[in-house]
């Protein structure tokens, strides 16, 4: 069944796009170059069964392979319990940005659970690995950017403190998001934070480079930057 699925994709490649997608991904050395529509089509396919079976049709052995499997456990509509089984599985197999990201966007299931999201995200914060960092870090920028949890968001990104550039970044934006949607609320951890300078730096580049940001909030952001 691996291979039905991989022939699939196979139809489905685009150079064009897979040429795209490697300049994004540089050190992602197996991909096919099949568009995210074609892979959700799949995907939604798939999961019509409400079996997590299913993922055991789909291999890891290609970047799109792997993108797919993430996208049926989104679509899979179970129970918390079973969900974060597959969600714990799944992650292990991501190495990227894209994977990561594309992954925390389909779990909706959050939206229904948030409570039980937030307790079962918590120990991917302090653990070893970056993308199961990145993953925690993602699904508080979706799902839970909100004045709710926004003390508990400056004391998770100030108790963070792993090297990899693709931490360092989601902790960036998911502050300059804090600072976009919560200013007044935001301004007092900018001055208090306890990131690093190039975390801290990319965070007022973030919110500078979004156009949510007024030229009048854009000057103010760049005198906050750490020299």
């Amino acid at each position: 069944m691996h291979l039905f699925i991989y022939h699939e994709l196979e139809t489905l490649i685009d150079p064009t796009y897979k040429s795209f997608t490697c300049k994004l991904l540089p050190n992602i050395h197996n991909i096919l170059g099949v568009r995210l529509p074609e892979l959700r089509r799949i995907a939604k396919r798939l999961a019509k069964t409400n079996n997590p079976s299913v993922l055991e049709q789909i291999s890891s052995t290609t970047f799109e392979e792997t993108m797919l499997k993430g996208m049926v456990i989104g679509y899979l509509v179970l129970d918390t319990e079973t969900t974060f089984i597959l969600i714990h599985d799944f992650l292990p197999l991501i190495n990227n940005w894209s994977t990561c990201d594309s992954f925390c966007s389909g779990l909706k299931i959050t939206k229904t659970y948030p409570c039980e999201m937030w307790t079962f995200i918590q120990p991917y914060f302090t653990h070893t690995e970056p993308f199961y960092i990145r993953f925690a870090l993602v699904m508080v920028i979706y799902y839970y950017t909100d004045l709710n949890h926004l003390l508990d968001i400056f004391n998770l990104l100030d108790n963070i403190h792993h090297s990899n550039y693709y931490v360092k970044m989601a902790v960036a934006w998911s502050l300059s998001i804090c600072y976009l949607r919560f200013p007044s609320e935001t301004l007092p951890y900018l001055h208090t934070n306890r990131l690093d300078d190039f975390t801290y730096n990319k965070a007022l580049q973030k919110i500078c480079e979004s156009n949510l940001a007024s030229s009048s909030t854009k000057s103010f952001i760049k005198t906050l930057k750490r020299i």
